[in-house]
């Protein structure tokens, strides 16, 4: 009785890991490769390693990772590849459990709202309303509006993405606290990243209080979390004018995510099919 037990115990911690091997033996089809083509413009330009490894990347994260549609949203195929291959640019070049802690993204149509209760002076209670296109939570789940998901794959060279800036908090979490520190290694590179981050983030803080233009979007000024995942948006989707107009920063950036996207964008572009609307 107890041998059975015991075998059944050892096949049941066994069987995720046999079924991801499973899924991860199995090639993204044709149709996932044209929506990472269309909605992750640099794809196109990306090394074929890169792209292997993002392309693996993806189907661990659409095989781990549940997705729920909100507020009457028909959730597609289209939709989780977009999201999860957006995501996974964050994760290349790193050995990585692909967002451990994370088991859920829901999908909302447009700009979602979230209900607070925020503590002021005397300890004064506020209920307030915030409309939200994205958030992190620490309990595991990420929030996105799917209309603005849309909005930062077509103007990708906008600088702003809001996969890129929620999943930036995923990472920041790793270490514990998002505090716009993730988990580095070594303490030598948390002296240099203090550094570097900390004087930009107090610049960022000016420029935004005296409105003065800068390729970093003013939201960043908020906190040092918010720097960080403003930071990666911009290291992502404008990497040249960040190399130009924060060379430290986007050094530290680099060492990190261990990729150059500003390479990638100096490649010559491949030819994209119109597969628009294509089922995945």
């Amino acid at each position: 009785m107890w041998t059975g037990l015991i075998a059944l115990v050892i096949v049941a911690s066994h069987y995720p890991r046999w079924r991801l091997k499973r899924a991860l033996a199995q090639p993204l089809s044709a149709a996932a490769l044209a929506v990472l083509e269309r909605d992750i413009p640099i794809y196109a330009r990306m090394p074929a390693e890169l792209k292997a490894q993002l392309q693996r990347l993806v189907i661990q994260f659409l095989h781990q990772k549940r997705f729920v549609a909100c507020a009457g949203l028909e959730l597609s195929d289209e939709m989780r590849v977009t999201i999860a291959g957006q995501a996974c640019l964050l994760l290349l070049n790193r050995p990585t459990k692909v967002y451990p802690a994370l088991h859920t993204i829901l999908v909302y149509p447009t700009a979602f709202v979230v209900e607070r209760n925020e503590v002021g002076p005397g300890g004064v209670v506020t209920h307030s309303a915030h409309g939200l296109l994205g958030e992190s939570w620490g309990d595991g789940r990420v929030i996105l509006a799917w209309d603005h998901v849309q909005r930062g794959a077509l103007g990708w060279a906008q600088g702003h993405n809001v996969v890129l800036h929620e999943f930036a908090h995923q990472l920041d979490s790793e270490s514990g606290v998002p505090n716009g520190a993730p988990f580095l290694g070594d303490l030598s590179s948390y002296r240099s990243w203090a550094a570097v981050l900390s004087r930009d983030y107090a610049n960022l803080r000016y420029d935004a209080t005296y409105r003065q233009h800068t390729v970093l979007d003013h939201y960043g000024a908020n906190s040092p979390a918010e720097f960080f995942a403003v930071a990666t948006e911009t290291f992502f989707v404008q990497p040249q004018q960040m190399a130009q107009h924060h060379p430290d920063l986007f050094a530290e950036l680099k060492k990190y995510y261990k990729v150059d996207p500003g390479a990638w964008l100096s490649a010559p572009a491949l030819a994209v099919p119109d597969t628009h609307g294509a089922a995945v």
